[in-house]
């Protein structure tokens, strides 16, 4: 308990899935937490379940003007900044030849241009707070690609990059904040079973029948290691790549096991 106690957390995505995972456990572990999502009712019910450590914020991370005001309004409550968490994100599908041009665009807006707004505007309002943390979500589509989600996975490889890029600068400016990507194989989410199953809804008993042979994890297992790289504990961590994949990066081809 307490490991991230006295900090103050942003999470976007905040209202579901991993994000709320990441929310709920950054709060138990003494931070406070600022809920940010576009999704308002889930997202203010997180931030209640939480109680008085946590707070909802709506934010739609492709625009950078709702990213001032939430930074501003984060220090207006709680008066610092110390972990950013770049969760939310879009998994979108088709082929190559099947994506078309606006998918693409949504795609990188949501999940690289999200990314780079939060880390732009973050940093400034963590040099004053004397350092932070930044933890990008990635995926293992960073290093093997998609077939079936070519924007996806070209978004990813960009977080993967970006995070080496700002991480690069932060240690070259001395200014006491690192960033990492997390790169996770499967999720057990609402959006990544809605992708699964081409549905709209799934149930909670979907969500805990999904296994893919020890490959599909809990949103919990994520946020375990969020914590870690968001505590003191990983100071010395600064530009890694975690992976969450249970070998799945470095699972010999079929054919070969």
């Amino acid at each position: 308990m307490g490991r991230v106690a006295g900090k103050v957390a942003i999470v976007t995505g905040g209202a579901s899935g991993m994000g709320k995972a990441d929310a709920v456990l950054l709060a138990k572990e003494g931070a406070k937490v600022v809920v940010a999502d576009l999704n308002v009712e889930d997202g203010e019910a997180v931030a209640a379940a939480i109680g008085e450590a946590a707070c909802f914020m709506r934010l739609d991370v492709s625009d950078e003007d709702n990213w001032r005001t939430v930074i501003a309004d984060t220090l207006a409550t709680f008066g610092q900044l110390d972990i950013l968490v770049n969760n939310a994100g879009l998994l979108t599908v088709g082929s190559i030849v099947d994506t078309d041009l606006q998918t693409w665009r949504k795609t990188q807006a949501v999940n690289v241009e999200g990314v780079f707004l939060g880390c732009k505007h973050a940093i400034p309002a963590m040099e004053r707070s004397g350092g932070g943390s930044i933890v990008n979500m990635s995926s293992v589509a960073a290093f093997q690609g998609i077939s079936f989600a070519p924007a996806y996975s070209a978004s990813k490889g960009a977080v993967r990059s970006l995070t080496k890029s700002v991480a690069m600068h932060c240690k070259e400016s001395g200014n006491r904040i690192r960033c990492n990507s997390i790169h996770p194989d499967g999720v057990r989410t609402p959006m990544v079973v809605k992708v699964a199953t081409g549905r709209e809804t799934v149930t909670a008993e979907e969500l805990a029948s999904l296994d893919s042979n020890a490959n599909m994890c809990n949103p919990e297992d994520i946020a375990m290691m969020v914590l870690y790289l968001a505590s003191d504990e990983s100071g010395f961590v600064n530009g890694a790549e975690m992976l969450i994949d249970n070998c799945s990066t470095i699972t010999p081809p079929i054919g070969l096991t």
